[in-house]
């Protein structure tokens, strides 16, 4: 495997391993790569039935062999078919994605959020949650600009992040956007306002997300804030 596979090769193990619902992530990456379940479980050499029951919290947690096995044959898979996983990113508006990247070691959602000054809204019981890395979007390109497989791209190599949408009216669009996306990131919050329309907060609810505002400040600000988090104090 070249370099990038090893990345993200890690990169996919490292969240399943973390994450309180590792089914559920497992069902968003096999998702994301457009692999079927029956096709990944044949390539892993189990039943569809076993990965399904992972999937959907019927199992207990994977184990690590499981795991590595899981991820071993999703990137194979991929390799093979479309390289929606391993293949170089495609190239998005560079108006809508304003700053991106990923965390060398994961931080906590309350570690981030307190970096922001951010107000939660809804999901105020995940601050322990970890984080990998974080999105910074114009709202209005990016919903005009991104739909389907591009939408996916603001996850960069993990779901578990925090994506930050600038220029929103009341708040309703984006949870709007992804309300109807197969991935979700961990934490949305909005810049620019200090109240959203109850409906972003029902959403948020819904899906189980942190959901904040950060009614202050830039988007050079918030961009810069988010790159330091982790990084050592001068």
């Amino acid at each position: 495997m070249g370099e990038a596979t090893d990345e993200l090769t890690v990169s996919i193990a490292g969240e399943l391993t973390v994450s309180a619902t590792p089914g559920r992530s497992m069902k968003l990456w096999r998702e994301k790569a457009r692999i079927s379940q029956a096709q990944l479980a044949r390539a892993m050499g189990v039943s569809p039935s076993v990965l399904s029951d992972y999937e959907n919290g019927r199992r207990h947690s994977p184990g690590a062999a499981f795991l590595k096995r899981f991820v071993d044959s999703l990137i194979s898979l991929d390799r093979e078919g479309s390289r929606l996983l391993t293949s170089k990113p495609a190239q998005v508006d560079s108006n809508a994605i304003l700053g991106i990247g990923e965390y060398a070691q994961p931080v906590t959602v309350e570690e981030i959020l307190k970096e922001l000054g951010a107000e939660v809204l809804a999901g105020g019981d995940q601050s322990d949650r970890l984080i990998f890395g974080y999105t910074v979007l114009d709202s209005i390109r990016t919903i005009y600009s991104l739909s389907g497989v591009e939408f996916y791209k603001i996850y960069g190599k993990s779901t578990e992040r925090v994506v930050v949408f600038t220029q929103v009216g009341l708040g309703r669009s984006p949870m709007v956007a992804i309300r109807v996306s197969q991935l979700k990131p961990r934490v949305v919050v909005i810049h620019g306002l200090r109240q959203l329309d109850p409906l972003a907060v029902q959403l948020a609810e819904k899906e189980h997300l942190v959901l904040a505002v950060v009614p202050t400040g830039s988007e050079k600000q918030i961009v810069d804030k988010l790159a330091s988090i982790g990084r050592p104090k001068a």
